[in-house]
């Protein structure tokens, strides 16, 4: 590029609205200022474990439906939707023994109640920012307006889409 085009491209980038961004950890503080709300799964899911012979890679990436990747390891679980066998995510196998119950073979159902809030609660309401998420299966973005953040029973955090949280969950009435 030359210097004339580099200079109207540096004038355009300027005329773009910045972009919000926060970043989230399981042991920020500000988590123990949020009112995170029980809710129940009410579907059944799919499951299957994750056992790579020794000579195998001992890790697989997991592509989610937003985009994202989150990484699983040896010895976790690959859950996912039946209805949707394309949405599926990691879950470690401790969290998984004390938060799931097979139901029969390849399947399960989340006994333990999932915490959640609005992503847009850490926002101030902001739809539009974008909230990097730093969970046990890796680092990934997403936009606050379409997101819940979830908090588990070892305080890890992780996204979960609000049209799942909408489709797949129950308030649970305290």
């Amino acid at each position: 590029m030359d210097l004339a085009s580099r200079r109207r491209y540096n004038d355009f980038e300027r005329t773009l609205p910045v972009k919000k961004q926060i970043s989230i950890t399981a042991d920020d503080p500000i988590l123990n200022t949020l009112e995170f709300r029980p809710f129940q799964s009410i579907v059944e899911r799919g499951v299957t474990p994750f056992v790579p012979r020794a000579h195998e890679k001992q890790t697989v990436d997991i592509l989610t439906p937003w985009g994202e990747t989150l990484t699983a390891t040896a010895g976790d679980l690959i859950v996912y939707e039946i209805k949707t066998p394309d949405d599926r995510w990691p879950v470690n196998a401790e969290i998984f023994d004390a938060t799931y119950v097979i139901t029969q073979p390849g399947r399960c159902i989340k006994r333990g109640n999932t915490f959640l809030i609005p992503l847009t609660e850490l926002t101030g309401g902001d739809e539009e920012v974008e909230v990097i998420v730093h969970s046990l299966e890796g680092k990934y973005s997403v936009r606050a307006g379409d997101f819940y953040l979830a908090r588990g029973i070892k305080g890890e955090i992780w996204a979960m889409p609000k049209e799942k949280v909408e489709t797949n969950l129950a308030l649970v009435e305290e």
